[in-house]
């Protein structure tokens, strides 16, 4: 089974910086990683993801504002929010995709964590 907790949420003033952390655990041969948004009302949106290897791709909206980044050694994922607007508002949810092992071979397993509550306001 793999797990993912989520932290680094919280309050913070336009133009300010947050940095969300996604632990990893369980028996993982590889991963992908990604952080995913939802404000109120809406559907939820990717933000960022990295592969295994290190590749990124990010959301036009987030662009030149977040950076993801990761530790393997961790398997932990980092998402760097900085010039934070009032619009990323929002739950952020880290989610992965893990190859692993469930005793009928490996195979890759979507992963969602539990959510991290961000809110920029004045």
């Amino acid at each position: 089974q793999v797990q993912l907790v989520e932290s680094g949420g919280g309050l913070v003033q336009p133009g300010g910086s947050l940095r969300l952390s996604c632990v990893a655990s369980g028996r993982i041969f590889r991963i992908h990683m990604g952080w995913y948004r939802q404000a109120p009302g809406k559907e939820r949106e990717l933000v960022a993801r990295i592969t295994s290897d290190g590749t990124t791709n990010y959301a036009d909206s987030v662009k030149g504002r977040f950076t993801i980044s990761r530790d393997n050694a961790k398997i932990t994922a980092y998402l760097q929010m900085n010039n934070l607007k009032p619009e990323d508002t929002a739950v952020y949810y880290c989610n992965a995709a893990a190859l692993t092992d469930g005793g009928s071979g490996r195979r890759y397993l979507e992963v969602w964590g539990q959510g991290t509550l961000v809110t920029v306001s004045s």
